[in-house]
């Protein structure tokens, strides 16, 4: 009998027993990844790239809140703030960082760790030092790289099909960003090919526009282009209002310039970047090297025209201009 009822009492607490219960990974509690953000824009207004960005991550499993948590630090305006930045995101042991720009890029990687980087758009990464090559980084930099020689060259053709009587271009530049280098040697050659002479003028503040805009119409400049990096709203409307106030035509590499009144606009398109930085992401996070993840160029461009800064400049419109053009404001 007590081989019976044990029997039973053994029944019974089996069909008690929960069927769910922790059986190994399947039950574990979900890894919430920690991804350090190290840009150049405050949060605030770098959003709708943000929400690209967690879009693409979406798509791949990935859910701020629940298995995701982003760690924001903004260089804006202070690029020298980089540096501290990236190691207090190394101290919070975020398991990557996602960077945009060189100044940034540069900082994260040699954050201590080394800590894997993922980028969503840095200049010249082999020239500046980031990486060994585009197919091979080799270290622990990965992402978006945006190669100058073409990109600069398309910027002065178009403008000087809208500014065709141009013949000295002033290129306001930080040549303390060691991306800009490249870029104004870029700006140089495509110059003569074009018979414009380009001019280049060291500006590494934005407020000391206004002091360089007076020496390039003292030495004639016609047009200009703009690659100080990391520029305030107000600095914004700053060089806006320099370039009506002084003539000049202008072509800059974001839109927001043009958004504000500047006339043109060339450059990548930002929320398209940081949608495939997710992929980059994505793949360190399941166990790549950064080093073995080839970096890729960028795939999608936009070119703005404001009318009503060309007809305040007395600039007619090319027709095939605005055939090509992805966007015409004003």
């Amino acid at each position: 009998m007590a081989t019976r009822r044990s029997f039973l009492a053994g029944t019974l607490a089996l069909a008690a027993a929960p069927l769910w219960a922790p059986q190994g990974r399947a039950q574990e509690k979900q890894r919430v990844y920690r991804i350090g953000m190290l840009v150049p824009v405050e949060r605030s207004a770098n959003e709708a790239n943000l929400e690209e960005f967690r879009n693409g991550l979406k798509e791949l499993g990935y859910v701020e809140g629940q298995n995701l948590h982003l760690e924001y630090r903004s260089g804006d305006p202070k690029a020298e703030r980089y540096t501290a930045l990236a190691a207090e995101l190394a101290a919070l042991k975020v398991d990557a960082i996602v960077t945009n720009g060189t100044p940034a890029t540069l900082a994260a990687k040699n954050a201590r760790g080394p800590i894997p980087v993922v980028t969503v758009g840095v200049v010249d990464p082999v020239d500046t030092g980031l990486v060994a090559s585009l197919e091979k980084p080799g270290g622990n930099v990965t992402g978006i790289a945006v190669l100058t020689q073409e990109l600069e060259a398309k910027r002065l053709e178009l403008l000087k099909a809208l500014a065709p009587t141009a013949k000295r271009i002033a290129a306001f530049m930080d040549m303390g960003n060691p991306a800009f280098t490249p870029v104004w040697k870029a700006i140089e050659a495509a110059a003569p090919a074009l018979g414009v002479q380009a001019q280049l003028y060291d500006v590494r503040k934005g407020r000391k526009l206004p002091k360089a805009f007076l020496a390039a119409a003292a030495q004639k400049a016609d047009a200009f282009v703009l690659r100080i990096g990391t520029l305030t709203d107000a600095e914004r409307r700053s060089v806006v209002e320099l370039a009506a106030r002084h003539r000049m035509p202008a072509i800059y590499a974001a839109r927001e310039f043009v958004d504000m009144g500047g006339l043109m606009s060339y450059g990548v398109n930002p929320s398209h970047m940081y949608n495939r930085a997710a992929t980059f992401l994505d793949k360190i996070l399941k166990g790549a090297k950064p080093g073995d993840v080839a970096m890729e160029r960028p795939s999608k461009f936009e070119f703005i025209i404001n009318r009503r800064t060309a007809r305040a400049l007395d600039l007619v419109i090319p027709p095939d201009l605005l055939l090509r053009s992805d966007k015409v404001v004003g």
